[in-house]
């Protein structure tokens, strides 16, 4: 039986595996157990890249620190960039586009 938890998290904590964010990043970031996260890669059968060639870095900002990354340009040139909603907060996943 157990607990329910809405999907919403395990989507969340999925995208979160697949970016290269360890079990315990997830669940200090969701509030969700590390073994939790790890059922689910296993139940969904979800696998990383083995050959992955970047190491995306992360934050966690505020509505107001998120709008003054967007607007300083040099934070956000030459990069791959997503951002995703985490709570009341915001995950800024960003790594070197098209570099070997």
């Amino acid at each position: 039986m157990g607990k329910t938890i809405d999907d919403y998290y395990i989507i969340k904590g999925l995208q979160l595996y697949l970016e290269g964010l360890s079990y315990r990043e997830i669940e200090r970031l969701l509030g969700v157990s590390h073994v939790t996260v790890m059922n689910w890669v296993k139940k969904y059968g979800v696998k990383k890249l083995e050959d992955i060639r970047y190491h995306p870095s992360y934050k966690i900002l505020s509505h107001a620190e998120l709008k003054d990354f967007i607007a300083e340009k040099e934070s956000i040139k030459g990069h791959g960039l997503i951002i995703t909603e985490v709570g009341d907060k915001f995950m800024v996943i960003k790594w070197d586009r098209f570099r070997d």
